[in-house]
């Protein structure tokens, strides 16, 4: 009975494709005799120049076999511009846009690693900066605790390391 149940929605939506098919094969073929435009207006059809036939366009193949049309003569979508025209524009942009993303991309890199190592000089610069700072600030104390013990005659060896 379950297998009954995932079955019957299968066998429908197995039919419902094949009639919307046929209908759309049946749309572009009653279109043929009239203008290209008028063919093109549904975007399932294929237009051929040669034949001045309108045609389902095959969806199974990604290009239309050349025994249908010729790629110079099939119009799909605009009827000024060939498929094969078509074509090359689409992968020539779509070309265009892959290598300005790589460029892009390869740019934020490069520039985050150049700002990061630009960053890391910059914080090395300022841990020299107040090391340099230090040490002269712990000369000068040496300094002044040497010229108090100058001043009051401590200067000399401590009288009670004798005592160790």
């Amino acid at each position: 009975m379950a297998d009954l149940r995932s079955f019957v929605p299968l066998l429908l939506i197995v039919l419902g494709l094949t009639t919307v098919e046929a209908q759309t094969s049946a749309v572009c073929e009653s279109k043929n005799g009239t203008s290209c435009e008028e063919c093109l207006r549904n975007v399932t059809c294929l237009w051929c120049i040669k034949t001045k036939s309108c045609v389902t366009y095959p969806v199974r193949t990604i290009l239309p076999p050349h025994s249908l049309c010729p790629l110079n003569d099939a119009r799909w979508g605009l009827c000024w511009m060939n498929f094969q025209t078509l074509i090359i524009t689409l992968a020539v942009v779509f070309g265009v846009v892959i290598i300005a993303l790589l460029v892009c991309l390869f740019c934020c890199c490069k520039c985050e690693n150049f700002g990061s190592s630009r960053f890391e000089a910059k914080m090395q610069r300022q841990a020299d900066k107040t090391k340099t700072k230090q040490e002269e600030r712990r000369a000068e104390m040496k300094q002044r605790h040497d010229d108090i013990r100058k001043k009051y005659g401590l200067s000399g060896q401590n009288p009670y390391s004798r005592f160790a």
